[in-house]
């Protein structure tokens, strides 16, 4: 039989090595979150302040959506950055809308991303609100979002395999009357022109038809609905949309407030069902004097508020509090309701969805 001493020296070598975990493995850390900002706005003038924000607020990575246009003083302005943030930080290209008249139009385009994306690293391609509300043609009609002249453009896309990020519309709140019975009245007050009540624009219904119909028509483009799908105020008609096209994936941006206040248990089960197909964004704007975070309230914020933006988004996401203010009253100075995620959905919609849609290398994983 075993001394005491024997038994005593076996428990503790058991012990030893149960604590070790499986021979040759490393034993399981805990948990660290990863975010790359798959949705920002970004200028190439301020390096330093987004460096800072990425190391302030965790993220490993962040997705300019202005990159700018062919031969643009902007465009070469990302490209420095690109080559300073090594790694961590992407473009996407931007058309040259003011050639939107030219017959070559959608070729020339697609041939613009070509040499982006093959010779200067851009990662995607970024449409904004202006196609359907602001870019009009000679006639002064406005460009459809939909609009045949753009198929070489989503079509190249599909042939580079790179994402379109899209935004349509506004929030439903800007095409109802923008006076005090407007829900949004604080945030049209200092943003005039956003409202687009009364005015010769598509609908906000006629523009998201526009917006199904090219993706129903481009199966072969992975497109991004930005802003939750450019139809926060609906997830049930976001689901449907991502259940009908496989090429359709979402993000987060600037639209935690809106999404956020309807029910946790609804906004679990969707982030849940849809984890391979949402990634984190938020639309923050670092310039070299101002950050705009989600929205503008018309006061200037600071590196304090930024880290304050990004903490009530995570919170959000990561715990059961059962009610938060919203990261951004302006855009609604209600509460929103936590979802508390798994880790294994957060480590998606946090990182890896945008790492595989925007083919990003294994440094935009890594902390700068």
């Amino acid at each position: 039989m075993k001394s005491v001493f024997q038994l005593i020296v076996s428990v503790l070598a058991g012990v030893m090595f149960l604590s070790a975990g499986t021979p040759g493995k490393t034993p399981p850390r805990p948990w660290q979150r990863r975010v790359i900002d798959a949705h920002s706005h970004l200028s190439p003038w301020a390096v330093g302040r987004v460096a800072q924000i990425m190391k302030d607020n965790g993220l490993t990575a962040m997705v300019n959506m202005s990159g700018g246009y062919y031969a643009s003083d902007t465009m070469r302005g990302c490209i420095r950055m690109q080559k300073e943030l090594k790694g961590h930080e992407f473009n996407c290209y931007t058309p040259q809308w003011s050639r939107i008249d030219e017959p070559d139009f959608g070729v020339v385009e697609a041939a613009r991303l070509r040499f982006a994306v093959q010779r200067l690293g851009y990662k995607c391609l970024k449409i904004s609100k202006v196609l359907g509300l602001y870019v009009r043609d000679n006639a002064g009609v406005i460009v459809a979002v939909n609009d045949g002249r753009l198929d070489p453009l989503w079509t190249e896309a599909g042939l580079l395999g790179v994402p379109v990020y899209q935004h349509v519309a506004d929030p439903k709140a800007f095409f109802r009357p923008c006076d005090k019975t407007n829900e949004r009245y604080a945030e049209l007050k200092v943003h005039p022109y956003w409202c687009f009540y009364g005015k010769d624009y598509f609908t906000y219904d006629e523009m998201m038809a526009q917006f199904e119909d090219e993706i129903r028509r481009h199966p072969e483009t992975d497109i991004i609905g930005v802003h939750f799908g450019n139809d926060a105020e609906d997830p049930d008609n976001v689901a449907r949309m991502l259940d009908t096209y496989p090429n359709y994936y979402i993000d987060i941006a600037a639209r935690v407030p809106e999404f956020g206040r309807h029910p946790a248990k609804q906004m679990r089960a969707f982030f849940i069902k849809y984890q391979d197909r949402v990634m984190f964004a938020t639309d923050i704007g670092v310039g070299s004097r101002n950050l705009m975070l989600g929205s503008g309230d018309g006061t200037v914020k600071t590196m304090d508020d930024a880290k304050k933006f990004y903490d009530q988004i995570y919170k959000y996401f990561e715990t059961d509090i059962p009610a938060i203010a919203s990261p951004t009253p302006i855009q609604g100075d209600w509460d929103i309701y936590p979802v508390n995620l798994p880790r294994s959905v957060l480590d998606k919609i946090y990182y890896k969805n945008a790492m595989r849609l925007d083919h990003l290398p294994l440094s935009a994983a890594t902390y700068p």
